[in-house]
């Protein structure tokens, strides 16, 4: 079994002695300079591993095929094309398509005031809650709680379309039972299929990949930091996700950044496949991944 974490094992030994004791938080390693470190979050296999089903069609029949997010990203590229999938599309409806569960949900008036239905999201979150904790947190789930604690300013940058309170809704909900110890700091929250966010960002034709409103979503955040938070050299900031397409246009959106802002420092975080590889982006070159340990509480080792 895997050595806990020094966060692990005081949020354990917390809930063992189950006393109401405030956890010590830790400023900024710049905060004497003015600098904030600014946390940018993937959510889904990232911070959280949710049972959100994806639906393939086959083109002749109709039938639905349900895919878990990880089997979906193993054969995202054959999908149509070859092999067992050859004869299954994407569908593209939020009420009835492949990603109808990743998407906002017109509900009734009925089931918003009884609560009969909810958000996918917030349904699949409520379920997966009382398994245990290994099985539903991501490997970026340790920086999550450590921002959400020490107040650090953070986004969500999400490939789904709900609307942004709902993301915050599933958030409160992980704060209600005591999982995160305080509301977040937000600077933002962009699921970019939205269509609302995707028009917001400029995808005014609705035509961008994923991939490329989340780099559209970095700079946008990078630019309410400044705006929210003054400019300052001393500020940083970092992008955790887990899927590699992301991750390389990721690297690109805060190369961009790096020669805008030349004194800020930008990292990357993969955490494809539960690895935690770290990059600093660099003026003319990209560091080598780097392993991030158990013991690094935060993505900038404060």
């Amino acid at each position: 079994m895997a050595s806990l974490t020094h966060i692990d094992r005081v949020m354990k030994s917390t809930i063992q002695l189950e006393l109401p004791l405030e956890l010590p938080r830790h400023p900024d390693r710049n905060f004497a300079k003015g600098g904030r470190s600014f946390y940018f979050f993937d959510f889904d296999d990232n911070v959280l591993y949710l049972p959100t089903p994806l639906y393939l069609f086959n083109k002749h029949t109709g039938e639905e095929k349900s895919l878990s997010t990880r089997e979906f990203a193993s054969i995202g590229e054959i999908i149509g094309l070859d092999g067992p999938w050859k004869d299954y599309e994407i569908r593209f409806c939020d009420q009835t398509g492949s990603f109808r569960r990743f998407r906002h949900k017109q509900l009734s008036l009925i089931d918003r005031l009884f609560k009969r239905r909810r958000q996918p999201l917030i349904e699949d979150l409520l379920r997966i809650l009382p398994q245990p904790h290994h099985e539903w947190r991501g490997p970026s789930w340790n920086f999550f709680w450590h921002a959400v604690h020490n107040e650090r300013p953070l986004s969500i940058i999400t490939a789904r379309g709900h609307k942004p309170e709902t993301i915050q809704e599933s958030i409160g909900i992980l704060k209600r039972h005591k999982h995160l110890s305080r509301d977040p700091n937000y600077l933002s929250v962009y699921p970019v299929s939205n269509r609302i966010i995707r028009a917001q960002l400029g995808d005014k034709e609705f035509t961008w990949h994923t991939s490329k409103l989340k780099q559209e979503a970095i700079k946008f955040s990078v630019q309410e930091a400044f705006k929210r938070y003054g400019f300052n050299p001393n500020h940083q900031f970092g992008m955790s996700d887990d899927d590699p397409l992301n991750i390389r246009l990721i690297i690109e959106a805060m190369q961009d950044l790096k020669h805008t802002y030349p004194d800020n420092s930008f990292y990357v975080i993969d955490t494809h496949g539960g690895r935690l590889l770290k990059q600093e982006i660099l003026m003319d070159s990209v560091q080598k991944p780097q392993p991030l340990v158990g013991e690094q509480l935060g993505l900038f080792n404060n």
